[in-house]
């Protein structure tokens, strides 16, 4: 006896949300914070979070974010 259509269609989307969620939970796991820095003429360097170069550069980029956020209310 063939399957019915719809579970066709569902075997179908529940193979798709599959593959999706595990493609989100390999870059989740890939993905770590870091902090780019662009100079003049091109060059850019980057500071990975756990540096004390990087720590710096996330608390200032953080007080530059809240000086922002105040600067745009009324």
């Amino acid at each position: 006896m063939p399957p019915k259509p719809h579970r066709v269609l569902l075997d179908r989307v529940s193979g798709y949300a599959d593959e999706a969620a595990a493609y989100m939970r390999r870059r989740r796991i890939s993905r770590k914070p870091f902090a780019r820095l662009y100079y003049r003429g091109g060059r850019a360097a980057e500071y990975p979070a756990d540096s004390t170069a990087g720590a710096e550069l996330f608390v200032a980029a953080g007080a530059v974010i809240d000086l922002a956020g105040k600067g745009r209310r009324p």
